[in-house]
């Protein structure tokens, strides 16, 4: 696989139909970087957040969700600053004018860090990691989703899926991923209603998805319990002759997607079966 290019266009995370649009690879710059949301520019306020980040960057590199529970973790993160290459702000309600002195200085910001690899690799062989250079696979979504009498199977055409679709595209953002949604058309040409694709065989799953443009298929299903007082969500991708699975209980559908995304990296980065 190609590995990660100085040269090459920057990665995106959105939920885009396969027949149209291309999915872009990313650039070494974009793979060693992250972002979080802090409050003004207080530096203790940064510090928290270079903190986050450093979390953020190393399971971006590596592939790895697991490493920020590490106990090392610790310690790094009392020097995350000094990782730091370099860092920028961006005030998330620009355009919109201060209403008293307060506002000016507890204004939500983006905060952006940059890291050089010669910083970030060292750190990850001290936990045990390594980064994951080749690019990242596109990974084409088949999902079924079921509460009460409802129930259908995500496309890229239909307007009550564009809450789960862009949900979806954000999850994959924070781990250099790729996702995308075949369309009405593509699904029914297979045979694959939402009751069939409960079923369907990832192998079956992935040669659809090469054939519509993506590298591979990560199947789930969604499904609302009031019990749980959420979804319960069900994820399976083939890698290898191995098929892994995994699920999470009790959840929105945004940390369902946070979790299908960081299954998939665990998996493809080598790094096991998600918990």
């Amino acid at each position: 696989m190609t590995r990660f290019s100085r040269l090459a266009p920057m990665a995106i995370g959105l939920s885009v139909c396969l027949a149209v649009h291309p999915v872009m690879a990313g650039t070494l710059e974009d793979l060693y970087s992250s972002q979080t949301i802090v409050n003004g520019k207080y530096e203790k306020n940064r510090q928290s957040g270079f903190k986050r980040c450093l979390d953020a960057v190393l399971v971006r590199v590596s592939g790895d969700p697991r490493l920020p529970a590490k106990p090392e973790m610790k310690a790094l993160r009392d020097k995350a600053g000094s990782f730091v290459a370099s860092f920028h702000y961006r005030d998330r309600m620009e355009g919109i004018p201060n209403h008293d002195d307060q506002g000016t200085y507890d204004r939500p910001h983006n905060l952006y860090c940059q890291y050089k690899p010669a910083e970030i690799d060292p750190v990850l062989a001290s936990l045990g990691s390594r980064p994951w250079l080749t690019e990242r696979p596109r990974l084409a979504v088949f999902l079924t989703t079921e509460r009460g009498t409802m129930h259908y199977a995500l496309d890229a055409d239909d307007d009550r899926g564009m809450p789960m679709r862009e949900s979806f595209g954000n999850a994959a953002v924070p781990l250099a991923m790729q996702v995308a949604f075949l369309t009405a058309a593509q699904l029914s040409q297979a045979g694959l209603d939402d009751q069939a694709l409960r079923n369907a065989d990832m192998t079956k799953l992935d040669t659809l998805a090469k054939k519509a443009g993506a590298d591979q298929a990560l199947s789930g299903s969604l499904v609302w319990s009031d019990k749980e007082l959420g979804w319960i969500a069900y994820w399976q991708l083939k890698a290898g002759d191995e098929t892994y699975r995994w699920q999470v209980r009790g959840v929105n559908f945004d940390e369902a997607f946070r979790i299908a995304i960081r299954g998939a990296a665990q998996i493809l980065s080598g790094n096991g079966q998600p918990e």
